[in-house]
């Protein structure tokens, strides 16, 4: 009895984060263990950190679709913590900034209303969509966060996406070798909310 209050006394204290993304934090064509997200969660274990982390991250999703998973990703894990991370699909797919922009900012408002803090970790799109269609772009995950005051890692992919030996062969998506950084980018912002 005493070993089981004991238990969940501890899972009580224990905070979850809950990382909704696309392939770039599911780990696209490589290991789950290989991709940042569990990278992030072995950091935070050997910091000795009480989080449990959650990879509600699937490939191809869009704004769109995680503002209609977030509420029951909120649900079931009551998060203390959410990571959005996206947004690339919808740049690659031509989606209106401004309508990624109203879709981030409800997912990071769902989020805080139902007590998580937030982090947005921002992308840029390839060149061949024009300059002005890929600052609109840029610039609407400044504004979500200006707007929301939720802090921002503005390019996930930074020190990454501009080393050709570090993305995989479709041009897009970063190789297992550049999983560590992307990491490092992520906990630099991380860190303090933890």
């Amino acid at each position: 009895m005493i070993l089981l209050l004991a238990a969940s006394a501890a899972q009580a204290d224990q905070r979850t984060l809950v990382v909704l993304g696309d392939s770039l934090s599911a780990a696209y064509n490589m290991s789950q263990e290989d991709g940042w997200v569990y990278l992030l969660d072995r950091r935070i274990q050997e910091q000795g950190l009480d989080w449990q982390v959650v990879n509600a991250a699937i490939s191809g999703d869009t704004t769109r679709g995680g503002l209609s998973r977030l509420p029951r990703l909120l649900e079931q894990h009551q998060p203390d913590l959410v990571i959005i991370q996206l947004g690339g699909n919808d740049g690659l797919r031509g989606v209106n900034p401004s309508e990624t922009e109203r879709n981030l900012e409800r997912m990071v408002t769902l989020a805080v209303d139902a007590g998580a803090d937030v982090l947005l970790a921002g992308v840029r799109i390839p060149p061949n969509y024009g300059a002005a269609f890929s600052r609109r772009f840029e610039q609407s995950f400044q504004n979500v966060s200006d707007n929301t005051g939720a802090p921002l890692l503005p390019r996930i992919l930074d020190q990454v996406d501009e080393r050709a030996e570090l993305i995989q062969s479709d041009g897009i998506h970063p190789t297992t070798e550049a999983q560590p950084q992307i990491m490092e980018n992520i906990w630099e912002v991380l860190e303090p909310l933890l």
